[in-house]
């Protein structure tokens, strides 16, 4: 499903160039459990957001469901990003003056889906997530934990087949956390493919299979936190 093949990347500072990663090579098979783990500034998010069709290496190749993706166009990303990605982020990302239940729906309302069947897939995953009895709060008036269960509907609303979690327990309590992971190792034994970023050694242990990552370089053998 993701194959990634001698990744590169780096950024430009000044009229420098900072290496980012280097000869990155990963395997993600249908419906496994990866969690990708580092310290901060070992460039697992630059990974995440390559994998994830946000940015583009300088070099190597990315095959996404047999398709060749490192040479698309923005918009071509763009319509990859909607059909078989969902993300699940540290922040939540919800929209402050919308309810729980127009969160989740929000996304819908670009894909024309007819009303009936939004209404359907945003009962249906909110309360996937326990939380159809708080459709109506707004995020401010949620949990920070019941906040992330919201942005995990609104990404099961969308159905995509790849869902990447970006350190999604990082602002939440030791409770919350494993109630978010939990919901995560339920996403995969229904079938998604999930792929975890997290410098939490814990929360990777709780994936089929972890990958470390240091320097901008990927090893499956060796721990580096």
């Amino acid at each position: 499903m993701i194959k990634l093949k001698h990744i590169y990347k780096s950024y430009t500072l000044g009229e420098i160039d900072v290496p980012v990663l280097q000869d990155v090579n990963l395997h993600v098979k249908p419906h496994e459990f990866v969690s990708i783990l580092g310290p901060s500034g070992s460039g697992k998010s630059t990974l995440m957001n390559i994998i994830g069709c946000l940015d583009i290496p300088d070099s190597g190749d990315y095959i996404l469901d047999g398709e060749y993706v490192d040479n698309c166009t923005e918009d071509q990303l763009s319509e990859i990003r909607g059909i078989k990605i969902g993300f699940i982020f540290q922040q939540f990302n919800l929209l402050p003056d919308l309810t729980a239940y127009e969160n989740v729906e929000m996304p819908l309302l670009y894909r024309k889906i007819s009303p009936a069947e939004r209404h359907e897939k945003v009962m249906k995953t909110l309360k996937q997530v326990g939380l159809e009895e708080r459709m109506q709060h707004k995020p401010s008036q949620l949990s920070g934990g019941q906040q992330q269960r919201v942005a995990i509907a609104r990404v099961l609303a969308s159905e995509p087949s790849i869902i990447l979690a970006d350190e999604p327990t990082g602002n939440l309590d030791s409770t919350s956390g494993k109630e978010i992971m939990g919901i995560i190792q339920d996403l995969w034994k229904a079938g998604n493919t999930i792929v975890l970023i997290t410098h939490d050694i814990n929360v990777a242990n709780q994936a089929e299979r972890k990958v470390y990552v240091r320097d901008g370089r990927l090893s499956d053998k060796e721990a580096v936190v």
